[in-house]
């Protein structure tokens, strides 16, 4: 009975070989994705006067703002500068999980 060449990888060691290599890989992404979870990002708006940190999960954890900024009559400035700070830290979380996906995987880092 004929030996069937799998695409080019040969016989059996060497699809075990591949196998290990495959499960050692996906062990480390594994690793990489949860460290990349618990990891916090801060940003800041406004000079300072408007804080926040997010999760590597892209959760809002807290915001911090300044009271000499609470302005009633321009609430809609309060509201920019909320979400500058809040883009800018999803920014920088969503930077570091791409670079590091994509140094694990080249060429497959736009998938996570």
């Amino acid at each position: 009975m004929a030996r069937q060449n799998f695409g080019g990888f040969g016989g059996g060691a060497n699809m075990q070989q591949l196998m290990r290599q495959a499960q050692k890989m996906q062990q480390a992404m594994t690793e990489a994705q949860e460290k990349l979870d618990a990891a916090e990002y801060e940003a800041s708006a406004g000079g300072g006067v408007v804080s926040v940190k997010v999760s590597g999960k892209r959760e809002l954890m807290s915001i911090t703002i300044d009271p000499k900024v609470v302005d009633p009559d321009d609430v809609e400035m309060l509201q920019d500068l909320i979400m500058a700070a809040v883009n800018e830290a999803l920014r920088k979380g969503e930077e570091t999980r791409e670079a590091t996906m994509s140094r694990m995987a080249p060429g497959m880092g736009g998938m996570f």
